[in-house]
């Protein structure tokens, strides 16, 4: 009898453990099926080397043995695929690796770098549909947007390929015969590049192009929202280092939170920092470089603003404030914030806005008829929902939009806001979502001085004919932003002009221009080829 009672139980044991074993298998079926990449209607996601699990490390080799993270669609809210990110040990071990890179790289001449840019340029070109499209998925921003931010990386290979012939420093007039007084500008070394969810690749493509043309090494980190954009863009690249027989450290990456980008703000063998993201970040990365006395470059917030002016032409006033409000649904950096109207277009204005706001096209990003999709998260739709009783409380009045749509994803209707003082708080806080804040002003000196007023000091365009009043607007007096526009957005910067703002924007400079030598050191050099040791401003020592 015992032994028939002991037989039992264990026959039972093992049925119990096969059903366990065979609903945790069940479970595992159910999780990789409903991830996106796995329906046919996604299935294009493998042509960029993305499965359903996806190492989230990669410094010449693929790996990733932290916490798996799930990256998710805000069209749906579905999930897409999985990513593995770094722990604090692999970091180290691809800084390492990567340091060890650049002693290579830096002895590559410049135009031999270039040529490695312009691939990579190549690379992404034949791929620039569908990492379009999963920037599209990922992020959330039109289809259209996604494929135009791919570009920008493109772009900026270009210009960096023309710019790897055309790095020096000028040969300046010594006051002493006998000498020469040059400038020579070398690559600080490593740069760690920590971007944003809004443009998962584009600002990469900025720091990463240019940084490589200089002889820098790249190390990146990437939002953990959009690690899927993170990992295809570096197989990418990837695939052009090895092709060229090159370590594939010389563009690293590391997926990870918090406990990674404060790695890297503190480790002194990152030479200098680019970070993108919020103020509040960012003044925490900028104390950590600070403390070590380390470089740094910084993308931050902007509350930007448009000011019409009575003479301006408003069938260029409409479609810009429109495009420059509810392009990314609100999620640019330069995204206009702040429209400030003088007091004679202002009910006209107002009244084509709101029906403009009306006519934009709302649905899925991949969809290219959609001009306008969700926002990233729902924590998102949280702040949109918050801001928009703050405005209301603070006097103003929603006349266009304030509601989150009944539809699946994290939608919101674009929001058109009048009636509150030009230093309300809520007007003076970056939201980083679709809420226009409509001013009424009198005087050319009271717009600019709201212009000014607030922390950030990334964009700001004004819209008038006033020959006058364009050059003060650009002068001393006039805006005191890094982009400062006439007659078009705020957003939309090109790539060869310098990228960035002032104040609590951070006072970095990414992309074209002179950018270039943030991610460069200067030495004077003075070469004396005469026999003799004359000393300058004329000093005897005898």
């Amino acid at each position: 009898m015992q032994r028939c009672l002991t037989l039992t139980l264990a026959r039972h044991t093992r049925l119990l453990l096969r059903s366990k074993f065979a609903l945790v298998q069940c479970q595992q079926w159910v999780a990789m099926s409903s991830l996106l990449i796995n329906q046919p209607k996604y299935v294009w996601l493998k042509e960029l080397g993305l499965s359903e699990d996806n190492p989230g490390v990669y410094n010449g080799s693929w790996g990733g043995s932290g916490e798996v993270i799930t990256s998710y669609c805000p069209a749906n809210n579905e999930p897409i695929a999985r990513v593995t990110q770094a722990t604090l040990a692999e970091y180290e071990e691809t800084v390492q690796k990567t340091k060890e890179a650049w002693k290579l790289w830096a002895d590559i001449p410049a135009p031999k770098r270039g040529e490695i840019v312009r691939q990579i340029g190549d690379a992404l070109r034949k791929k620039i549909k569908v990492l379009g499209s999963l920037v599209s998925l990922e992020m959330g921003k039109i289809y259209v947007e996604g494929v135009g931010e791919v570009q920008e990386y493109v772009d900026i290979c270009d210009y960096a390929v023309g710019l790897s012939r055309m790095i020096g420093g000028p040969i300046l007039p010594s006051e002493r015969p006998g000498h020469a007084l040059i400038e020579q500008w070398n690559p600080v070394g490593l740069v760690g590049i920590i971007t944003a969810f809004n443009f998962p690749v584009a600002v990469y493509g900025w720091n990463n192009a240019i940084a490589l043309t200089c002889g820098n090494v790249c190390l990146w980190k990437g939002a953990p929202t959009t690690p899927l954009t993170s990992v295809a863009v570096t197989k990418i690249v990837a695939e052009v280092l090895e092709q060229n027989n090159l370590p594939g450290a010389i563009c690293s990456m590391t997926c990870g939170g918090a406990d990674i980008g404060t790695a890297m703000a503190k480790d002194e063998r990152v030479d200098l920092l680019s970070f993108t993201g919020s103020t509040h970040v960012g003044k925490m990365v900028a104390m950590m470089v600070q403390e070590r006395f380390g470089r740094k470059l910084l993308e931050l917030g902007g509350n930007n603003a448009i000011i019409v002016f009575e003479d301006a032409d408003l069938n260029l006033v409409v479609p810009s404030a429109v495009f420059a409000s509810v392009g990314t649904a609100g999620q640019r950096c330069t995204t206009t914030r702040r429209l400030m109207l003088h007091e004679s277009v202002h009910d006209t204005v107002v009244e084509r806005l709101a029906k403009a706001y009306k006519q934009v096209r709302i649905g899925d990003p991949w969809d290219p008829s959609t001009l306008y999709g969700p926002l990233h998260t729902k924590q998102a739709v949280e702040q949109y929902l918050a801001a928009i009783e703050q405005a209301k409380q603070q006097g103003g009045t929603v006349v266009c939009g304030g509601k989150v749509m009944d539809r699946p994803g994290n939608y919101v209707e674009p929001t058109i806001i009048t009636g509150l003082p030009h230093d309300a708080s809520i007007v003076h806080t970056e939201t980083f979502v679709p809420i226009l804040y409509v001013l009424k002003f009198k005087t050319e000196e009271e717009a600019f001085a709201w212009n000014n007023e607030v922390k950030q000091g990334l964009s700001s365009s004004i819209f008038t004919k006033d020959l006058g009043r364009v050059f003060r607007w650009l002068g001393p007096k006039g805006s005191d932003c890094g982009i400062v526009n006439v007659n078009i957005p705020t957003s939309g910067a090109e790539i060869g002009g310098a990228f960035g703002g002032e104040k609590h924007t951070g006072g970095g400079r990414e992309s074209g221009s002179d950018s270039w030598k943030q991610y460069m050191r200067r030495s004077t050099c003075t070469i004396n080829y005469s026999k003799d040791l004359p000393l300058a401003q004329g000093i005897k020592f005898e």
